[in-house]
């Protein structure tokens, strides 16, 4: 810590004794010249690069750790992310697969249905177009709860991944300072609902 701040004075000094050595220089250059382009101008040129550089290469040194840190933080959470979002789109895939069977059941069971005997057509023909009618009912029924299960357990199944991820983060981020004072609060509200 205080090596750079030796170096920080020694270095303002060099800049204090150049610009003392660099005012009779100015002083001889012609005024024609533009000062931009005299030695003095370009000597003031790099040692402002200089300047401008050492303090970005100090700051970036400074910090660095922090922001390769925050970025590996970042990136983990963007691989947790879309390997949640691909589990979810399975199971997004497997229920769609089993409405689509439902379906294909109904019509199976229509088909069947359709199929009766020529002997009692007509019987079976206003019996079937009933029982069709319950059946697309009922696999419709079926069908909406079979869905509506299927939501709710992707809904569980996300809600259960967001809490132990949630969990984990929580934890991952709690020292045991915060600990500490979580635990030391909660004694002190049961304390005091007590009296």
């Amino acid at each position: 810590m205080k090596s750079w701040r030796k170096w920080l004075a020694a270095a303002a000094g060099g800049v204090m004794i150049f610009l003392l050595a660099a005012i009779p220089m100015l002083a001889a250059e012609a005024s024609e010249q533009d000062p931009a382009e005299s030695p003095a101008g370009v000597a003031f040129r790099w040692l402002n690069f200089f300047f401008v550089f050492g303090g970005i290469a100090y700051l970036i040194a400074k910090n660095g750790a922090f922001f390769r840190g925050n970025a590996k933080a970042i990136a983990a959470s963007i691989t947790e992310a879309t390997a949640d979002k691909a589990e979810a789109d399975r199971q997004l895939s497997e229920v769609t697969t089993k409405i689509s069977r439902l379906d294909q059941e109904v019509a199976e069971m229509r088909e069947s249905a359709r199929r009766g005997g020529i002997a009692e057509a007509e019987r079976l023909r206003l019996s079937g177009l009933a029982e069709i009618e319950k059946i697309k009912h009922a696999a419709l029924a079926e069908l909406d709860a079979s869905e509506r299960a299927a939501q709710h357990e992707l809904r569980e199944a996300a809600a259960s991944m967001a809490v132990e991820r949630a969990g984990e983060l929580v934890n991952s981020r709690m020292n045991g300072e915060i600990r500490a004072k979580l635990f030391h609060s909660f004694l002190g509200e049961i304390g005091r609902s007590s009296n």
